[in-house]
């Protein structure tokens, strides 16, 4: 652990940190620093580099220290601040959930210029508030989907669901604290299932759009995966199967059943996934569909429409 002298200046607390996390091989060290600073000190990334010889007080600076400690050991930065920013929100993120990722939201544009594009096909004015318009998030997680649509589609009715009571609690807690609770049905549910015929509470729901990052890592790959993923994120959230496009195969086939004609899928992508993915859209319900790559080029984004009824 750090040696240290009793009192720190703010420009000192960093550089020490910034130097042990590079010790530590810790991916973009200078950022997870300041971060960890800003969280422990509670300001914002322009005072600490205003105020560099601000002085730290004790316990601050002794909490800096052990936040850097469980860093360089492999905690990710988000479970030590306990947030993460994801479509201009900040979200809570606990160990119970997925920490959301830039890529993610390259779900939300797809899905929101899908829904546009399929008014104009029908020949109708978008929806830009999402008049008539229901969705499911699938697999919640921090609501972070769910809650990033209910910001841009004031007027949809949104559902979101987890198998997990845990998630869904930090995806309620974040709904609350942004000011959505209002805005979206959370459900514990196994995929569809508390939305079939089965379900003894309410008639089986049908969706104008269903959207999800699923689970969809290989088992057979997780000793690859960072020591912050793999000992830190629920694998829950994580895997989809030996293979890893397991749980595509169980989501398309019940969203066959539960998609409105004309309705939508939005899925995001594994690294590797669209061959095993794409051929579970059966021509003979899905068309249009499309492949959205990511910044880096790697295919993030599969969507499709279902089928309209013919007349």
């Amino acid at each position: 652990m750090i040696g240290a002298p009793q009192i720190y200046a703010v420009r000192d607390l960093l550089k020490l940190g910034i130097a042990r996390l590079r010790q530590a091989d810790v991916p973009s060290f200078t950022l997870a620093a300041e971060l960890l600073l800003l969280s422990v000190t509670g300001r914002d990334r322009t005072w600490i580099y205003a105020h560099p010889e601000e002085i730290v007080p004790g316990d601050s600076a002794a909490k800096y220290f052990a936040l850097l400690e469980r860093r360089a050991a492999g905690e990710p930065t988000q479970h030590l601040t306990g947030k993460q920013e994801f479509w201009g929100l900040e979200f809570e993120v606990t160990p119970d959930v997925l920490i959301p990722r830039p890529e993610t939201e390259h779900l939300i544009e797809v899905a929101l210029d899908r829904l546009a594009v399929r008014e104009i096909r029908a020949g109708r004015p978008p929806r830009l508030a999402g008049e008539n318009v229901t969705l499911v998030d699938m697999g919640t997680g921090s609501g972070c989907i769910a809650i990033a649509l209910a910001k841009e589609l004031p007027a949809a009715t949104i559902f979101a669901t987890d198998i997990s009571p845990d998630a869904l609690a930090v995806a309620k807690r974040n709904a609350a604290r942004l000011g959505f609770a209002n805005r979206i049905h959370f459900v514990q549910s196994n995929l569809f299932e508390a939305f079939s015929p089965l379900a003894a509470s309410h008639s089986p729901l049908s969706f104008d759009l269903v959207i999800s990052n699923p689970p969809y890592v290989s088992r057979r790959d997780a000793a690859s995966l960072s020591v912050e993923v793999r000992d830190h994120e629920p694998a829950l959230a994580l895997f989809g199967g030996e293979a890893g496009f397991e749980f595509y195969g169980q989501l398309v086939a019940q969203a066959d059943h539960h998609v409105r004609p004309a309705g939508l899928l939005v899925l995001e992508l594994g690294y590797d996934s669209l061959p095993a993915v794409r051929p579970l859209l059966d021509d003979s319900v899905w068309t249009n569909v499309g492949v959205t790559t990511d910044l880096a080029g790697i295919p993030r984004v599969l969507s499709a429409e279902r089928l309209p009824l013919t007349p």
